[in-house]
């Protein structure tokens, strides 16, 4: 028997069921979020594949998840350095996402993630000279 492909429609029915969510646009996309901060939204840039979600969380969280399932969790370039992981909706269950949006939803409600890693640990250095006097 094959099972139903999840949408952001089952997203939004799950989502809207946790405390102080509600609905909201990124770029032009639904987005759900808690107490303004997006926890999860359909991701907009062509680096990531089509029917995938964006799941807020800790860059080890999201390392892991890719590490131990890179057939149903990945990142794209223009991701890296946002804690998110994407996610191939067309692969996961309805219980598996149920607990992915209660975890980034326990994410931002609890932390306030950074936007985007810290620059000593981005993949690109600077590469400009100092301009330290001597």
């Amino acid at each position: 028997m094959k099972t139903k492909v999840l949408t952001f429609d089952d997203v939004r029915q799950i989502g809207l069921k946790l405390p102080e969510t509600e609905e909201g646009t990124a770029y032009g996309a639904p987005t759900l979020m808690v107490r303004g901060n997006r926890f999860c939204g359909i991701p907009v840039n062509k680096s990531a594949e089509s029917n995938s979600l964006a799941i807020h969380c800790e860059f080890v969280v999201r390392d892991e998840m890719i590490a131990e399932q890179p057939d149903l969790y990945y990142t794209a370039d223009h991701y890296i350095n946002y804690p998110c992981v994407l996610v191939r909706l067309n692969r996961v269950s309805r219980d598996i996402l149920e607990d992915l949006l209660r975890m980034s939803h326990r994410f931002v409600s609890t932390t306030r993630p950074r936007k985007r890693r810290p620059a000593a640990s981005r993949k690109r250095a600077s590469k400009r000279p100092s301009r330290r006097r001597t």
